[in-house]
């Protein structure tokens, strides 16, 4: 959820920190924090903080203002407000008692309440509403009494309930930074005589492409020449090394004024990228990291798609295309409601999570129960070496480059293709399609990005129609079939970033109900299947001249060679002939851009849209 950056080296720490939060502030914008270790009046070492609500902006105005002290070792952070309310005072880092502690801090402490009313009994004062102020006080008490910061953290750690990342330094100890993570992100960049960590790795891909993923309930130390790993009971421990397969200009917006706006023209690119290296050399579709034996998906029985978000709309698409291909009975569930309601689970059960970060807290949580009732789990990610797919028996990941907007696109996309092949292959264990039947249809996945592009080429005329809808109010958005999920993702994008009334139906659902919603000049996006279902494209136009009669101004998304619709659009966006169950990755282009452009005539930041992280590694 928050972004944190931390830095040991030769550098100036204060412009490695304030660079590294620049490219994580869409992970958090609440308030901006900084804290360096320095040499002190007195020479024993002291920690100079800077905090600031609101943008990072903020905080880069007041360090200008006031002078940090030079130094080579500090953190920082941007903050998406859990405990406490988003002014100065609740911003990262926080100090301990004296001040010679100083943390930032990712997820929640759940016991929190409690371990702040034992130090209350011991007369601390804390200044805060956080959770975080309270591991502050605790580490600095721990290094009072002789410890050093590693113990402290070990130490501390072993008392905290909940999932978090903290990232510390000692005022007395500037040749350290020591941080741990439970079911939290944070990864480690490796350096020539400086080392770096980040909750992404876009906080220090600028220097470096070597990494270091961490495992569950592991402290690390950072010194300039090496990094150290541990467990919270002081064990050592073992972390993996990666590189990184992105640079720097990745993570740049390429002369778009929105990072949003370049990923969604990245897409023919990513979605390409996501079908390479597919085929094996025994010709037969191949997988990421398989470590299910084709024995046993040919036993499983039910397969549960768990996500939130986004990720549910591509899960709900998953739905559609592994059953028609498989006969396998799926299910689709939000992430967040799954483990609470005791769903039925085997070990015949698949459940595949899908999560763009690999963090996503709701998922890994459900993953974890699914786990201990025996379930398998293949994880649909973006993200190498997160804690989703490490914990899973298999991964399909959609290499999908970085994505710094807020609101998804590129990564909705890649999942789309990561569920077709995940459709296909289990299609291709299962003996449910004949080999030249998979072939052709990849086939159709690989002319996809040609397909995307055309939409692209077209976006002027979808930004006209935005500008044109900036007064509205309310936009519905009406699909069937594998429209259906296109239109709910479609107004969650409006949601998202133009903050006005959106909703997505299944358009035969128009008479049981949400026609009541139509009035005279509603703007309805229609998705129009592709005429070869002539019944779903029959019954999508009568829902579309439902509401047309009541007054509503439609917006139609239909093949180019559909003729039928034209009578009954008052605009037309024309979309590529595809085939049915691939019409989404061709169909949400449009709702994209059109959310992109009507966000930017109302004067919204499209990047960081109000109340949104890009990562939810909080329940």
């Amino acid at each position: 959820m928050c972004g944190i950056v931390g830095y040991i080296g030769e550098r100036s720490a204060r412009d490695v920190v304030i660079e590294g939060l620049r490219r994580l502030e869409y992970r958090g914008y609440d308030s901006a924090g900084i804290a360096l270790v320095h040499a002190g009046d007195d020479g024993r070492g002291a920690v100079a903080a800077r905090k600031r609500a609101g943008k990072l902006a903020n905080l880069e105005k007041a360090i200008s203002a006031e002078e940090l002290p030079v130094s080579g070792t500090g953190i920082g952070h941007t903050r998406w407000a859990t405990h406490g309310a988003p002014n100065d005072r609740n911003a990262h880092p926080h100090l301990g008692a004296t001040g010679r502690v100083a943390v930032v801090h990712n997820g929640i402490i759940e016991n929190f309440a409690e371990l702040r009313a034992e130090l209350e009994d011991e007369d601390h004062v804390l200044l805060s509403e956080t959770d975080t102020e309270v591991a502050a006080h605790l580490l600095e008490r721990e290094v009072v009494a002789g410890a050093d910061l590693t113990t402290a953290m070990q130490r501390v750690c072993r008392r905290l309930e909940g999932a978090f990342t903290l990232v510390a330094v000692d005022g007395q100890d500037a040749d350290r930074v020591v941080a741990a993570r439970r079911n939290s992100p944070l990864v480690v960049g490796l350096g020539e005589r400086e080392n770096f960590l980040g909750s992404d790795v876009a906080a220090f891909i600028e220097f470096t492409r070597d990494a270091l993923e961490l495992g569950q309930d592991q402290v690390v130390t950072l010194t300039r020449d090496g990094v150290e790993v541990t467990g919270f009971d002081g064990t050592p421990a073992q972390a993996t090394r990666y590189s990184v397969d992105w640079d720097l200009s990745a993570a740049e917006k390429d002369g778009h004024d929105w990072f949003m706006r370049k990923e969604i023209f990245e897409q023919p690119r990513a979605v390409a990228d996501s079908l390479l290296g597919r085929w094996g050399a025994d010709g037969r579709l191949q997988l990421d990291e398989m470590r299910l034996s084709d024995d046993e998906l040919r036993e499983i029985r039910k397969i549960i798609v768990i996500a939130c978000g986004t990720s549910f709309y591509a899960g709900m698409v998953a739905k559609y295309t592994i059953e028609h291909w498989c006969r396998i009975p799926v299910e689709v569930q939000l992430a967040s409601e799954f483990r609470y309601r005791d769903p039925i689970l085997d070990n015949d059960t698949l459940v595949v999570a899908i999560s763009q970060s690999g963090e996503t807290a709701d998922t890994l949580q459900a993953i974890r129960h699914a786990r201990t009732q025996r379930s398998k789990v293949l994880a649909i990610c973006n993200t190498n070496g997160s804690t989703i797919p490490r914990e899973s028996d298999a991964v399909i990941y959609t290499h999908a480059g970085p994505e710094i907007g807020v609101a998804s696109t590129k990564g909705f996309l890649t999942q789309l293709v990561a569920c077709y092949l995940l459709g296909l292959y289990l299609a291709q264990v299962r003996g449910t399609r004949y080999g030249d039947e998979i072939t052709q249809i990849v086939g159709q996945l690989e002319e996809m990005p040609a397909h995307i592009q055309t939409v692209l080429d077209r976006a002027e005329d979808v930004y006209a129609m935005a500008r044109d809808h900036v007064a509205a109010e309310s936009v519905l958005f009406l699909g069937r079939h594998a429209g259906y999920p296109v239109a709910l993702e479609g107004a969650l994008k409006l949601k998202e970033l133009a903050y006005i009334h959106a909703e997505g139906f299944a358009a035969g659902e128009l008479k049981h109900g949400p026609i009541a919603l139509v009035e005279d000049g509603l703007p309805v996006l229609c998705l129009v299947p592709p005429q070869g279902r002539d019944q779903l494209h029959d019954k999508m136009l009568s829902g579309i001249q439902e509401v047309r009669a009541r007054g509503a101004r439609t917006i139609c998304l239909a093949e180019e060679t559909d003729t039928r619709i034209t009578p009954y659009a008052d605009a037309l966006i024309r979309l590529p002939r595809v085939p049915t169950l691939l019409q989404p990755l061709v169909a949400v282009v449009p709702l994209q851009l059109f959310a992109c452009e009507l966000a930017t005539a109302k004067g919204h930041d499209v990047d960081q849209p109000r109340n949104l992280a890009k990562s939810v590694t909080v329940e």
